[in-house]
């Protein structure tokens, strides 16, 4: 008798709901469908211009933001000098730069006077945007990071030996960190994208107001 009352048909869900000896007359019926929320035609045109990207930085925005990268990188080319001239694929990387490379490097100012100008000309003038403005503060702190590699060689020349290959690391390291600095920065601009850099990025955010 428990046996055939376990394997009895279940009621039907169809009907009414009994609670606390309260009927509510809520349909149990799972093919009961409900009306869907239907957005307004205004919420929906909002929606479409909002996908289509109203807020995406200015064409000439991306252009200054990424010529930016290329002044830290040109200011620390000289810790390629191993790699450039050990690696061929690197030699024709960077071979379309040579020009602007050289009229970087003819005077010894140049590099400070295009700190400043980036700095007071472009970073703190509320005229441009803040896109531009923290690009252009990313690239001014990745080019005083330059400066520690640059104390750690004057005290520490070695001419050959281990020291020698420590120097020769890290001028790599540094020089491949500045390539792919370049790269990545310069590429996320040209796209309206905002690219963030290790060590460099937080300090830029808090220059820029």
């Amino acid at each position: 008798m428990a046996i055939s009352q376990l394997f009895a048909p279940l009621p039907s869900l169809t009907g009414t709901l009994t609670l606390s000896g309260r009927r509510s007359f809520l349909p149990l019926n799972p093919s009961t469908q409900f009306p869907k929320p239907r957005l307004s035609r205004d919420r929906a045109a909002a929606l479409v211009l909002r996908s289509k990207g109203d807020d995406s930085v200015d064409a000439s925005d991306r252009i200054i933001s990424a010529v930016c990268y290329f002044y830290p990188f040109f200011d620390g080319i000289q810790y390629g000098k191993f790699i450039i001239t050990q690696y061929q694929p690197f030699q024709i990387l960077i071979q379309p730069l040579f020009p602007a490379i050289r009229a970087f490097k003819s005077f010894p100012f140049n590099g400070f006077l295009i700190f400043i100008t980036l700095y007071f000309v472009v970073v703190r003038n509320p005229n441009f945007s803040r896109y531009v403005r923290f690009n252009t503060m990313q690239a001014i702190v990745l080019d005083v990071l330059l400066i520690f590699p640059d104390l750690l060689e004057r005290s520490f020349n070695p001419r050959d030996g281990f020291g020698l290959d420590v120097v020769m690391s890290l001028d790599s390291t540094v020089f491949l960190f500045l390539l792919v600095s370049l790269i990545y920065g310069f590429s996320a601009c040209l796209f309206g994208q905002t690219p963030r850099l290790p060590l460099v990025a937080e300090a830029a955010d808090r220059q820029v107001l």
